[in-house]
């Protein structure tokens, strides 16, 4: 005796060994010997043999048109074999009874499954509603196949064009457009960034770069809604110094700025003056909830998208030619050049000049100073406020600026005639860091952040601290040390015009020198929340910079047309590209000591991808690097 039964959703054949009422002991045409419980059964036959039932079942099975037995099966449930019977008009064979079970089987949308060998005929209008799934997806199959070919071709199907973005940065996989592309990519061996670029969709790299930032922190766009630019007091004292600031050209939002004033028998008062929006508004105001979403100024090259609007920004930066509002710390330094007192101001300051990095530079750096500076304006001042910072650093015992490294400028200039920015041309320009500029100003922030830190620390007025110990940094509302620093606590206060944790802080030390209460207690949940999102959001428009820096430095390789390129190892197979803010793995690098000058072979570069390409050639002989690694620029 034979046996058709069902398992695992699979019909079996085999021939019986044992019945044990309850369950058989069946060998199937292989040899394989299984026990099925007698349930499970659907069919007892002599003949044919077990394995060549299915075998000429199946093929009368596909000649059964499922609509006829659908016309011909009354309502209700029934048996396969029942069915069988009248479909054939006798006591079905074998064969004819499988293949009836075969064809119902195959047929879940006319025939719905009842338990084993049993079913039951689909009511008509569910039956026209599955039809009409059918149908759909039958004609969407049709057209992820007519797109998949549009792609291969190099064509982009009209579907596509409402649909980019998210075919770009967020693909639902569960619509046919995606499900064409990722076709089409696996058959082609691209990248959906890399196929939609082939078929012209990606019209500019630099902007598929930049849009996948927007659509991740700025959904609704970089723009501002309407508000009032708030005036600050007017009230507020006038300062009898000339201050100045000391940035790079294209900084708008100017932050800090310095004065000094000569203090007979004494030494000086050196005044550090930061800008002080925090006068205009306050926590919960509309351009808090502004400050607040955004958290920092996102920068890039050739672009920026700031914190504050630009009437905001243009209201309470610290431009020459007017008083501005700002917080002052007022510095009495002696003739040793120690700071023997300190005094916070709430005023107005005249900034009498914007000085710019790339004017001033040439006239004070190391050199000059050696040799003796120039009659130019604000030497004297600039000189005293370098020497105060360089014992400044001689105390803490820690550099405010790693030596040795290098700070990059990017400048992009646009073609006019290309708006997809693929025709600019990028200037990557390099600035020691450390010179007595940078040291000038680094050193007089840390002592800014350390001295409000200290101040709101010691008055126990709650504020967001960064942290160093063990070497890691981090934010913190206690007031631990910066380890890398030297300093015993630090909070950052110094930019509020561009990263919301000063900003807060600016606000806390405000209330402190007005004698209120502080807007924020030291267990407040709104200002952890500040500084948790502050801590990830300002990671990831690092990150977002160090991405464009990277698009831009392949834009310089494949500008200049570079075939070969100096380096400078940093660990293992690690190279950091000497003209450029670079760091790339190059795998065929043999193992070398840090700081070893290599010479390599630019073999490709894609900047959609931002993937490069070099093969070690040779080093670069009696060339060994001193290497250091960055720091944070945690006196900005």
């Amino acid at each position: 005796m034979n046996v058709l039964f069902e398992e695992d959703g699979a019909f079996k054949t085999g021939t019986v060994l044992a019945d044990n009422d309850a369950t058989l002991q069946v060998e199937s045409a292989s040899g394989k010997r299984t026990k099925i419980k007698s349930a499970a059964v659907l069919l007892r036959f002599q003949s044919p043999a077990p394995g060549a039932l299915l075998e000429a079942a199946e093929p009368l099975a596909r000649d059964i048109e499922p609509e006829f037995l659908w016309e011909c099966c009354a309502d209700g449930e029934f048996s396969f074999l029942d069915f069988a019977k009248d479909y054939v008009g006798k006591d079905p064979a074998p064969v004819e009874a499988t293949s009836v079970l075969l064809a119902l089987h195959a047929a879940p949308v006319y025939f719905h499954r009842k338990g084993k060998g049993r079913f039951r005929k689909a009511p008509a209008d569910i039956l026209q509603a599955a039809l009409a799934g059918l149908e759909k997806k039958r004609q969407q199959a049709l057209a992820i196949t007519r797109m998949v070919d549009e792609l291969k071709a190099g064509s982009l199907p009209t579907e596509f064009v409402p649909l980019l973005d998210q075919l770009l940065y967020s693909p639902d996989r569960n619509k046919p457009e995606t499900k064409a592309l990722e076709a089409a990519c696996e058959e082609l061996h691209l990248s959906a960034p890399h196929l939609l670029a082939r078929c012209g969709a990606i019209k500019s790299h630099r902007d598929y770069h930049f849009n996948r930032f927007l659509r991740e922190h700025f959904p609704k766009g970089t723009g501002f809604a309407p508000v009032d630019v708030p005036a600050a007091p007017a009230d507020l004292p006038l300062a009898s110094v000339q201050a100045f600031s000391i940035d790079d050209a294209a900084t708008t939002e100017i932050d800090d700025a310095f004065s000094l004033e000569t203090l007979p028998g004494i030494g000086w008062r050196v005044g550090i003056h930061i800008a002080a929006p925090g006068l205009g508004f306050g926590p919960g105001s509309p351009l808090d909830e502004i400050a607040r979403n955004r958290l920092s100024t996102v920068y890039m090259p050739g672009n920026k998208i700031t914190m504050l609007p630009d009437a905001v920004v243009e209201a309470y930066t610290l431009a020459e030619g007017k008083p501005r509002p700002a917080i002052s710390l007022y510095l009495t330094v002696n003739e040793t050049l120690e700071i023997v007192g300190h005094e916070s101001r709430l005023e107005r300051v005249h900034v009498a000049a914007n000085l710019r990095h790339h004017e001033i530079e040439p006239l004070f750096n190391e050199e000059t100073l050696a040799a003796g500076l120039g009659d130019f304006r604000f030497a004297a001042e600039l000189k005293l406020l370098w020497q105060l910072a360089c014992a400044c650093e001689g105390r803490r015992g820690k550099p405010s600026a790693t030596q040795g490294i290098f700070d990059y400028n990017f400048a992009i200039f646009p073609d006019d005639t290309d708006p997809s920015g693929e025709s600019d041309r990028v200037e990557i320009t390099a600035r020691k860091r450390g010179s007595p500029l940078d040291k000038l100003v680094a050193e007089l922030m840390i002592v800014a952040n350390a001295t409000w830190g200290g101040l709101l620390a010691e008055e126990k007025v709650a504020c967001i601290y960064r942290a160093q110990t063990a070497g890691k940094v981090r934010m913190t509302t206690s007031p631990l040390p910066h380890e890398g620093l030297g300093v015993p606590q630090y909070a950052w206060s110094s930019s509020p015009l561009r990263r919301y944790v000063d900003l807060v802080n600016q606000w806390q030390l405000i209330t402190l020198l007005q004698d209120r209460a502080p807007h924020f207690g030291a267990k407040s949940d709104t200002l952890f929340a500040a500084m948790r999102d502050f801590d990830l959001t300002y990671t990831a428009y690092a990150e977002f910079q160090r991405h464009m820096e990277r698009y831009w430095c392949l834009r310089w390789l494949q500008q200049q047309g570079v075939k070969e390129i100096e380096g400078t190892v940093r660990k293992e197979n690690l190279v950091k590209l000497d003209p450029l803010p670079l760091m790339q793995r190059v795998p065929s690098l043999p193992e070398l000591p840090m700081g070893q000058k290599v010479r390599l072979t630019v073999e490709s570069w894609d900047t959609l991808s931002l993937e490069l390409n070099l093969r070690f050639d040779a080093l670069v002989e009696g060339a060994v690097a001193a290497t250091a690694n960055a720091e944070e620029g945690e006196g900005d």
